[in-house]
């Protein structure tokens, strides 16, 4: 069957709610276009709510609590790259693949961010227990530098890992290479707080990160409700944005290469 790779757009969900314009929904015209026989199926997407969890990965502590609770989902999602499969076997295949080679120890998932801050250093590793968090009628994904093994053993909090690495900094910002070890929901915007230089267009866990005189620091996520991301003036004049259109600043998050065996 045939295997594709599309570039996918900031803002276009993979899977949408009932009614919403989703890249699942584009599939069937997609194939048609194309003139492909078989149905398209997603093999691997930019990390979102829930698509880091592949086949074989994870656990109960990687899905959100149970019903009367909505997840925080952003519909600023991820872009880049998506890979399709017209054979379910290969995508079976594939996915066995993508979680085999991070059982390995093997980075095959490597993308690009923009974040507001530049890292202390200019490579290394961050490393936190992650869970889900009820906070009022919603669920977010919170960090646990230090998790329990009870609550590791009963896949509440899962040990997640990110190798990160500055290629290029300017003006307070910094371009950076992510390669997630682990896959878990919103697993990359909240390991980019812990380094206290959320992504540009975070407007969903950006005010964990607070600041006195300058000098970032860490919020817990109880006493930081999700809001638009906040930008100093001198970076929005940059960037050409006026305080009304700062919510609708996407995400500068782009899985930028996948590896295949």
């Amino acid at each position: 069957g045939a295997l594709l790779a599309l570039s996918k757009p900031p803002g276009l969900p993979v899977l949408g709610r009932s009614g919403e314009l989703s890249l699942v929904v584009l599939l069937p015209a997609l194939r048609r276009r194309l003139g492909l026989p078989a149905e398209l199926h997603v093999v691997k997407a930019p990390a979102r709510y829930g698509s880091g969890v592949l086949a074989g990965e994870g656990g109960r502590g990687c899905q959100p609590p149970a019903t009367g609770f909505r997840a925080a989902i952003s519909h600023r999602e991820c872009s880049g790259l998506v890979l399709l499969s017209g054979c379910h076997r290969a995508t079976e295949q594939l996915q066995r693949f993508f979680a085999d080679a991070r059982r390995r120890g093997q980075y095959p998932a490597t993308y690009r961010a923009v974040t507001v801050g530049v890292p202390a250093e200019t490579e290394g590793e961050i490393r936190s227990g992650l869970r889900w968090q009820q906070q009022g009628d919603t669920a977010m994904v919170v960090p646990v530098l230090t998790p329990g093994r009870r609550s590791l053993a009963r896949k509440e909090v899962k040990n997640t890992l990110t190798r990160y690495r500055v290629l290029g900094t300017a003006g307070g910002c910094a371009l950076l290479q992510l390669q997630p070890r682990t896959a878990f929901p919103e697993q990359l915007p909240v390991h980019l707080t812990l380094l206290l230089c959320p992504a540009l267009g975070d407007h969903q866990h950006s005010s964990r990160v607070g600041r006195v005189l300058g000098v970032p620091f860490l919020l817990p996520p109880e006493d930081a409700p999700a809001r638009p991301q906040v930008l100093d003036e001198e970076l929005r004049c940059r960037l050409g944005l006026s305080p009304q259109q700062l919510p609708h600043l996407p995400l500068h998050l782009h899985l930028q290469q996948l590896v295949l065996p």
